[in-house]
């Protein structure tokens, strides 16, 4: 989803047209500029020496990142050992920071295995209004989590101070729409660029191959 139309109601996705079989068995390698971009000034990364960094750019209001989940997860789960993979929630404006909290403060407790899937199909299956605090709270209350220490968390300095971080990432990888994904600090693709979310993630680990080998 792009930031121009971020706000849109989607009542139907084009999935087919987003996840497709994963398309770098083609003759062409990927090529900069066209499947993917340089990051001109390298974003910062927090992968230790050795690693390769991978970024998903979400927003948890998306559509397309709530039809890009399962298969992003999958992947993330056999991805080489040498890729770090984080997700980091985007803001494209103001409104987006409560669901920022939210992954941070999920994040901070432990619970992103358990409930990040989980936020996805409340807003976008059970039509749960989730974009303010308060809503946010009470749902994840609802979940087992102890409402008080969520709160704490949410509203904490720790996690006021991932979501700046993280907008600073977003706004270093020059993100214009999730999902999307970011490589090392230095490379930026999307369903747009790649053709589909599928060869993304295969575009993905074409550029750590390209790394690995001093690339």
């Amino acid at each position: 989803m792009k930031r121009r139309d971020f706000s849109l109601v989607c009542s139907a996705l084009a999935g087919a047209a987003f996840i497709q079989s994963p398309a770098l068995a083609q003759v062409k390698p990927p090529v900069a500029g066209t499947d993917y971009l340089l990051v001109e000034k390298r974003a910062a990364v927090e992968a230790p020496a050795g690693k390769i960094e991978v970024v998903e750019f979400f927003w948890y209001s998306c559509p397309h990142c709530n039809v890009f989940e399962p298969t992003f997860d999958a992947w993330r789960k056999r991805a080489p050992k040498d890729l770090v993979v984080r997700r980091v929630p985007v803001a494209f404006q103001d409104s987006f920071v409560p669901q920022q909290r939210l992954f941070y403060a999920l994040e901070a407790m432990g619970l992103v295995d358990k409930l990040h899937s989980k936020v996805f199909a409340a807003i976008h299956v059970e039509k749960q209004n989730l974009s303010q605090g308060d809503a946010i709270a009470d749902w994840v209350a609802k979940q087992g989590v102890d409402k008080a220490k969520f709160l704490e968390q949410y509203n904490s300095f720790s996690v006021s101070t991932k979501v700046a971080r993280g907008t600073q990432l977003q706004n270093a990888y020059k993100v214009e729409g999730v999902p999307s994904l970011g490589v090392a600090g230095r490379f930026y693709t999307d369903g747009t660029l790649a053709k589909s979310l599928d060869r993304a993630l295969a575009i993905v680990e074409f550029l750590a191959a390209q790394i690995r080998s001093g690339h």
